[in-house]
Order: C-alpha cells, then structure tokens, then sequence
C-alpha cells in the first residue's frame, strides 16, 4: 500500500467521522418528520364502511372481554353497555359517540422545549424498539437484558439524529427485581436523554410512579393541563381487555398522560386469516379500549393503534414484511383518519436471528408502508429482531440510518426555484457535465442522502479496508457513539428530588421476582 492511498483513506475516514459527528451533534436541529407525501389509500369508502360495519357487529353482538377491572365494567355499563358477567357489548353507535371527544392531535412535551413533537396530522414520530427481553450485538451474540443495555440503548436513541423519541422499554433489565426495575427505566429516560418517552405499564402502580417522577421533573399543575407521557396499552387479542392494561390505562387518562391503544395480532391466530377480517378486529378492539379511557376522562389523549403482522401456516412462527401486513397497515391507517384519531403502527420489524438481508428485506417492506401509510406514531422504528424477542446494537444504528433516508422521502420533491435547478441547465451545454457547475457545487454538500453505514467505495479499497460488511461497520459506530455520549444537563435539585423518590419507593417494598 503506498503512501498517496493510505492518506487518501484516511482522508476519507476523517469526513466521514466529522459528518457523523456533526450528526450526533445535530439532533436537536432535525425535528420529527412533516410529510409532504401523499398518503396511500387501499380502501375505497363502500371498503370502509364494510370495515365500520362488522366492527360494529362484533361490539354490539359478540362483545370484548373486560377482565379484572370491576370498575371499568360499571363506568361501561353507566354509559349504556350491555355488561354480562365481564362480557360487555356496545350498542351500535355507541363506541362512536365515547370515542368523538379524543383529541385528534397533541403535543408529547420534552424537558428539553426543543425536542417536544407533535402527534397527529401530517406528522411523523420515531421510537426505538420495545419490550424485548434479550439482547445482540456481534461481540456477544444473544443474551438477557441488563440495565446497563437499557442506558446503552436510551443513550443510542438520545445520539441517533433520526430518533425523535426516547421510547420505553428497549429492553428488558432482567437484572433488576420485577417490581423495581421500571423506576430505573423511567429514571434512564429522565436523565439520560431530553427527548419525550414513555411510561410503565406492567402493573397500574408502576405507572403511577411514572406519573409521580413525571410530576416531580414537570410540575404536578403542568402534567394535568399537558401531556409529557405517551405510554403503550396492549389488548389480549382476541377481543380481549384485561386489569393490567385497563388499570394503567386509567392511570395515565386520569392524569391526561396518552395511551396507544393497540391490539396485537397475529393473523392467523389472534385474528382471522384475512386483511378485512382483522381490520374489522382491530377496529372493535380499539374502539373498546378508547372508549374505556374517554369515560375516566373525556379528552384525554389517546392513538388509534395496530400491531398486525401475519404467521406462518406450516410452523405456526411470526412472519414479517409481509404483503397483507403492509395491507393490514394501509387500511387501518385510513381508519384511523375516519375516526379522527393519531395513528400508530409499523416500524423496522423482521423475524430473523441477526442483522443480516433477511433482517434488511422484512424492516424495508414494514417501514416503507408504515410511511407512505401516514403514521403519526412508529414504534419500533430501530433495533427490532428476531420477532421483538432481541433488541440488537448493530441493527439499531443500521435502522436508524434508514430513518434518515424516510426523512428525505417524506419531505416529497423541491419544486423551489433551487430545485428546479434552472441555473444549471443555462451553465451547462449539451454534451457537458453538471459536476463543476455553480448549481452543484452550492448544493453537492446537501443534494442526496448520504448512508454512514452503505460502503460505496471500490472493491479494491473494500478489500483494503478489511471486507468489513454493514453489521461490521455498525459495530464499530455504536461503540464510537457510547464512548463519545456526554448526558444532557439536569437541574440538579429535580436529579436529587427523582433519586430520592426512587430510593424510597425501592424501600417501601421487598424484591419481587414476578
């Protein structure tokens, strides 16, 4: 190797780690995505009101479970449910009628003013992946969660220029006693980043304590009259609500905190083998689950939420990327517009065991549609494999780079005067070539995306370089991105006030291990 190739390498090293830098740094310039893309629509208005239709049939004449919570049952049955044992039906119009005081959009408050993000409307939000008890990364391979992974990836969230959201569980700290960890979560999220994030749900008393520490970071009058908390409600599909959900649900309308009120399914399984079969579902349930937290509070904040992703017939394993679940997405999508709600769905969702094409393919063929859907909200938007089952490093950073790219799609084309790049055309003769003119030399810095995981180099300089593919290189940018992460500040009396509510309620309770 000589000495003019090794100085261009590190020449080129050198840009690109002070682009990725200037990245990192950056994050608080590049707000959640406004979309100037028209939204794809596969439903026609007679397809909708099927859809509407059946809902209401299977409201009205099959009805949704509400288990172990006898005080949702009597504020259902109040609001003219019919309520039989913990089987409560709805009469036609009624669930319509409950759900029209949700509000059609909010803002999620951040500590940091500059990081708080609109949900609804035109708007785009991105949060990391959820609930996955295990972690990858390639030094490792596959293992429990610890606390220590949890910060790793709140930190990661905080950094990535494309996250608008710090998210809630990224992981699931095994480490730390059932009943306890979820102040360290909540904690982490507080102090480790600015950005908005969610809250407990495993248990209505936990998500007490996320509204408590949220008051004390907040203000107890400004929480009541904002929302700073966006937290995930989960059905029991099929058609199933039970204690623990209706119970933090409560909680957080109570409170005027949001709720995605989502049901997870698995065509196939919890839902039928059909696209319009489970848009009928996921519309019952949701209209269910609303309705619950608009009677503890008319207006509290609530999204019209889906997970549906399909299964394998012959193994009986969840599939993604899948047609009918970009389908699934599309309609539910138009739902939720008709009924005048925020939308939440999608992500960067696959099935396979590592960061690898299979991994890539089934995140393109979610994210792609969950844009072009119109989603306000997409959790799981980075470091989702192996079916949620592993919250992985590598594919964290490699998914966020692909957020970058839906930012620059979302933002549909220039059509300003530099867009239409005229001057170029008036520099440039026929039979010349655009690279020297005025046009691209003011805009080449800025005029395509440009991928800091992609290797587009020759393949003798690939070679040179070590053949390192995308995970490799991934690898090595996560590492870079904790070592160089520095908190943001926190009012030191509110770090002291949030440790000391912390330590006392850890005290008040012994360790509990389910």
């Amino acid at each position: 190797m000589n000495d003019e190739a090794q100085g261009g390498r590190e020449a080129r090293r050198g840009r690109e780690a002070r682009r990725t830098a200037r990245l990192q740094r950056s994050a608080v310039s590049i707000p959640y995505i406004t979309r100037n893309l028209p939204v794809t629509e596969v439903l026609s208005e007679e397809g909708l009101e099927i859809i509407e239709r059946n809902a209401e049939t299977i409201l009205a004449e099959i009805g949704i479970e509400f288990r172990d919570h006898p005080d949702a049952l009597t504020l259902l049955k109040d609001a003219g449910c019919d309520v039989n044992g913990t089987r409560v039906r709805f009469p036609r119009g009624l669930a319509r009628k409950l759900v029209s005081t949700v509000p059609q959009d909010y803002v999620q408050h951040a500590r940091n003013p500059a990081r708080s993000v609109h949900i609804g409307g035109k708007d785009t939000v991105f949060a990391p992946v959820y609930g996955s008890p295990f972690v990858h990364d390639l030094d490792q391979g596959r293992r429990y969660g610890t606390i220590e992974d949890f910060r790793n990836f709140v930190k990661l969230a905080y950094l990535s220029p494309f996250m608008h959201h710090s998210g809630g569980t990224v992981c699931e700290p095994v480490d730390l006693p059932v009943n306890k960890r979820h102040l360290e979560m909540v904690y982490a999220h507080m102090r480790l980043s600015d950005k908005p994030f969610m809250g407990s749900v495993t248990h209505p008393e936990r998500a007490q304590d996320t509204v408590n520490m949220a008051a004390i970071l907040f203000g107890e009058e400004f929480i009541q009259s904002n929302t700073v908390c966006t937290s995930l409600i989960n059905a029991n599909s099929p058609m199933v609500w039970d204690g623990t959900m209706l119970g933090a649900a409560e909680v957080y309308a109570r409170n005027n905190q949001a709720t995605i009120i989502t049901p997870f399914i698995l065509s196939g399984a919890m839902s039928p083998v059909t696209v319009a079969g489970t848009l009928s579902q996921v519309l019952a349930e949701v209209l269910a689950g609303v309705s619950f937290t608009q009677l503890v509070r008319p207006g509290a904040p609530a999204i019209f939420g889906t997970f549906v992703s399909t299964l394998s017939m012959q193994s009986g394993a969840p599939t993604f990327g899948t047609p009918e679940a970009a389908l699934a997405i599309y309609g539910a999508a138009q739902l939720a517009r008709r009924w005048k709600m925020p939308f939440r769905t999608g992500g960067s969702l696959c099935a396979s065991k590592l960061p690898d094409a299979q991994a890539a393919y089934e995140s393109a063929q979610t994210l792609v549609p969950t844009i072009h859907a119109g989603t306000n909200f997409v959790l799981h938007a980075a470091g989702w494999m192996e079916g949620g089952l592993a919250s992985s490093y590598e594919k964290f950073v490699m998914d966020c780079d692909q957020l970058g790219m839906m930012h620059v799609l979302a933002k549909g084309i220039d059509l300003s005067e530099n867009g239409q790049g005229m001057d170029a055309f008036k520099e440039v003769a026929p039979g010349g070539h655009f690279l020297g003119c005025a046009h691209t030399q003011a805009n080449f810095e800025t005029a395509f995306f440009r991928s800091t995981i992609a290797d587009n180099n020759s393949f003798e300089q690939w070679d040179a370089e070590g053949r390192q593919d995308a995970p490799m290189r991934a690898n090595k940018m996560w590492k870079k991105m904790l070592a160089d992460y520095e908190a943001p500040a926190i009012d030191p009396g509110l770090d002291e006030a949030l440790r000391d509510y912390i330590e006392r309620r850890k005290a008040s309770m012994p360790d509990a291990t389910h």
